[in-house]
């Protein structure tokens, strides 16, 4: 008789790996380990996650995109590290972290000379809580009293803040402050329970306004998570610890500056995949017809109404909508443009598949046909099979689990804010419509018998110019989200392009282009300074949906005789390997630029202005930059 083998749990394998040292080694297989786990194991794996040293994690593995956090605060925080450690992982982020002195946030964020700024971190959190405010209270209090002590406390804030982004160059990240039920309790008439209700909203509205004064400071709502079940306080950690968070709440906390950290280091998700057949709706099409299947006006229709409008809405901040679905083609597109109660609709999604393949295979030349990575995805399936299988042949894919239950759906396409970004710009509400351009493109060129007759044909036109304020956010998501063409991997908050645009050194240019099937938008950036005589060539970046049309170079053309028709002695360029960015790894070079240094990881490069480099042929160039044309 064959015995079954029997796989470690998660937990135990991760546990293995610490007690024999690989963990450093073995990081980048900490991320499946860590998804799906509960709570309380999460925790455990964040403890041992903590205990890592991380510069023998880049060490090993150079390329791990990483974020520094500096925590501060009220209370005792102790849970948070462990927590923030092992959200980050589960991204594939490695976390440094820096915790301050207990209730040390004034003097962390009010002096420029502290520890905190000094460290310089990616992120600094500062947590308060409620107790703060009811501690600067006599016994008994009142209702005035308490106003006081908010608006104090909020004003303390809000000119720490205002320190804090004139002064460093990371994220604050604030939150509001849940109000713990025995307060509001201590009044027995009910006209000052409501008052003090008006009140402690009042004071988290203004906290949450602070995240409008600046780019660089984000708030976050705890409410929300308080009000799916994480308490808001233990009393006996209260009192005796003074931990006045409870840890529950601290590790729902830490699963939202995960998501921050996930969109630092360019690993926020663009595309969602849906199946069909009860995902989006319920029922087979085969089986039921379009007349069976449940969308709406029923028990579970409504259930599945109800998935529908928030993908939807998801559809139009930016997110591309797909459907692959085991299905015939037809009757699958028949019910997305016909069915009068369907909410998505065909022109909802910028593909869909419809076949009898394996899914793993219709998902990886959906990647390639949206010119998008593999990690760019988050694939839902209601069935175990489907799921299991995708997870196996693309471990890239992030894949959402949704069960025979539909009112599930939501919470669990949302709980983890796959898609979530600083801030939607306009490029975003277009994309799916600048996607099924691309796709126009595509059928475009099959008319052609050669590259160079469809690119002659295609009619782009390249705008290369100073960036305006109108376009920092915009350029601020390249730098974020551009992981295949993108030089160095900088990630910069809209403030700190501000700052690079403003300053008289820095040259910050805004690529857009457009062809005959219409306007790309803003889809590039380069990035460079001046020292001495030489210009130095920070990052270049550009969108993967214009790839290979000759843009880089006819951009990086107009940058050389720019600098040559200003007075630069030489261009510098560098190029910082990742595990995404290799196909770019010799662009300099491709244009005259001489390797001055290479350690495997960061190579250098320099053009000395001799002989420049044409741009594309094919190309209109639209610049007021300084001798540009050629």
């Amino acid at each position: 008789m064959v015995t079954p083998t029997v796989l470690p749990a998660p937990i135990d394998e991760l546990t293995a790996l610490a007690r024999g040292g690989d963990l450093a080694g073995r990081y980048p297989t900490v991320a499946p380990l860590l998804a799906g786990l509960d709570p309380a194991d999460l925790l455990r794996a964040g403890r041992l996650l903590t205990r890592l040293d991380p510069a023998e994690v880049r060490r090993a593995h150079p390329a791990t995109p990483t974020v520094s956090v500096a925590i501060t605060g009220h209370g005792t925080l102790a849970a948070l590290p462990p927590a923030l450690t092992a959200e980050a992982a589960r991204h594939g982020v490695l976390l440094t972290t820096l915790m301050s002195d207990f209730g040390g946030y004034v003097t962390d964020l009010g002096d420029p000379a502290s520890a905190l700024y000094a460290a310089d971190t990616d992120l600094v959190l500062c947590v308060v809580d409620a107790v703060e405010v009811f501690d600067q209270l006599p016994a008994p209090w009142t209702v005035d009293g308490l106003e006081g002590a908010l608006d104090e406390v909020v004003g303390r804030l809000t000119a720490l803040a205002a320190r804090f982004t004139a002064t460093a160059r990371g994220t604050l990240v604030l939150n509001t402050m849940p109000l713990p039920g025995h307060y509001p309790a201590q009044l027995v008439d009910h006209a000052s329970r409501a008052r003090l209700g008006v009140l402690w909203r009042t004071a988290n509205s203004r906290l949450l306004d602070l995240a409008a004064t600046s780019s660089r400071i984000v708030v976050l709502d705890l409410d929300p998570l308080v009000a799916d079940g994480a308490p808001v306080m233990d009393p006996r950690l209260s009192v005796y610890a003074k931990a006045h968070l409870s840890d529950a709440l601290l590790s729902a906390y830490a699963r939202q500056v995960g998501h921050l950290c996930r969109g630092m280091a360019g690993r926020t998700r663009k595309c969602l995949v849906l199946d069909l057949d009860n995902t989006v709706w319920g029922g087979v099409l085969g089986d039921d017809g379009a007349d069976g299947i449940e969308v709406a006006d029923s028990y579970r229709g409504e259930a599945f109404r109800a998935f529908q409008r928030v993908v939807r809405q998801l559809g139009s901040q930016g997110v591309l909508l797909a459907a692959v679905s085991k299905n015939d083609v037809e009757p699958v597109r028949q019910v997305l443009r016909e069915h009068s109660r369907m909410t998505l609709r065909e022109d909802d999604f910028v593909a869909v598949v419809a076949n009898w393949r394996p899914k793993h295979e219709n998902l990886r030349e959906l990647a390639a046909t949206l010119n998008i990575g593999l990690d760019s995805m988050v694939f839902v399936d209601d069935s175990p099979y489907e799921r299991g299988l995708v997870r196996q042949e693309l471990p890239e894919v992030t894949v959402v689990v949704v069960d025979d239950e539909p009112a599930g759906h939501v919470a669990a396409l949302l709980g983890d804010g796959w898609f979530d970004v600083r801030e939607v710009t306009a490029e975003d509400r277009s994309r799916t419509v600048l996607y099924r351009d691309e796709a126009n493109r595509r059928s475009f060129l099959h008319s052609f018998d050669s590259l160079d007759d469809y690119l002659r044909n295609l009619d782009v036109t390249v705008r290369l110019d100073r960036v305006t304020p109108d376009q920092f956010a915009r350029l601020s998501q390249l730098t974020l989200r551009t992981n295949q063409f993108n030089l160095t991997t900088v990630r910069l908050q809209p403030d700190q392009v501000r700052a690079l645009a403003e300053d008289p050194a820095h040259l910050v240019l805004a690529i857009g282009a457009g062809d005959r099937f219409g306007d790309n938008g803003l889809v590039g950036a380069v990035f460079a300074h001046r020292s001495g005589a030489d210009l130095h060539i920070d990052n270049m970046l550009l969108s993967c949906r214009v790839f290979a049309r000759g843009i880089e170079q006819t951009c990086l053309a107009a940058v050389l005789r720019h600098a040559a028709a200003t007075g630069v002695r030489a261009v510098r360029g560098r190029y910082v390997a990742t595990a995404k960015n290799g196909g770019v790894h010799n662009l300099y070079q491709r244009y005259g630029f001489t390797v001055t240094a290479d350690d495997g990881v960061t190579t250098t490069t320099c053009h000395d202005l001799g002989e420049l480099p044409a741009p594309a042929d094919h190309v209109r160039l639209v610049t007021s930059l300084e001798g540009a044309h050629p």
